[in-house]
């Protein structure tokens, strides 16, 4: 399990950092592994990408300006829920948004979830898309509001490290955030290259 120091560090180290790490996710009697292989930074107070830009304070986003480890999961479109780890200390309202991630372990199960369907069930196009993308990684590994706010350092919801290091990493502007002016234009997405389950190249 990654320690509380590992997420009190800078934004953009940590966004680097959690490619490759495992989410863990204990629902219903089921474990569910995903590798992490892409990630957003968010930094709250520069960032008018950010929910938190200039220091904003809301009831939705209040979890970002607890310390490094919570969970950070917000409602979008009225349908989905991203997964965001917050980060750097508490008062700097920062987080990672995890993009996508590859399914490793209770995968069935994930399939269950997502599609309402067996594995044996789903089209090669479902399964590439189960978990290739902030909302469908959510509904794959069962990650919503009940779940903002938790600390990552629980049987239900943590992060691990099982020395997966061996890939290169993309440096590459964010997705979806035109409304973001000049910060829409920062190196601030990453992903493992090469990785099938990277949402978008």
């Amino acid at each position: 399990m990654l320690t509380k120091e590992f997420y009190l560090r800078d934004t953009l180290t940590v966004a680097k950092e959690l490619l490759g790490k495992n989410i863990v996710r204990n629902i219903n009697g089921h474990k569910l592994v995903a590798r992490i292989v892409e990630t957003e930074a968010y930094i709250g107070p520069h960032d008018k990408a950010a929910h938190s830009y200039n220091n904003k304070r809301t009831k939705k986003n209040e979890v970002m300006f607890e310390e490094g480890g919570h969970a950070y999961i917000y409602f979008i479109y009225g349908m989905y829920y991203c997964f965001n780890i917050v980060t750097e200390e508490k008062g700097k309202p920062s987080a990672v948004l995890i993009r996508a991630v590859e399914p490793i372990e209770g995968i069935e199960y994930m399939c269950n979830l997502r599609y309402k369907n067996e594995l044996s069930n789903i089209t090669k196009n479902q399964y590439k898309n189960l978990t290739n993308g902030p909302s469908k990684l959510c509904l794959a590994l069962g990650l919503d509001k009940n779940l903002n706010g938790i600390h990552l350092f629980s049987d239900i919801l943590y992060l691990e490290d099982v020395g997966y290091n061996n890939f290169d990493i993309v440096e590459t502007t964010r997705i979806n955030i035109d409304y973001a002016e000049e910060a829409r234009f920062y190196p601030w997405r990453f992903y493992i290259k090469d990785n099938a389950w990277v949402s978008q190249k």
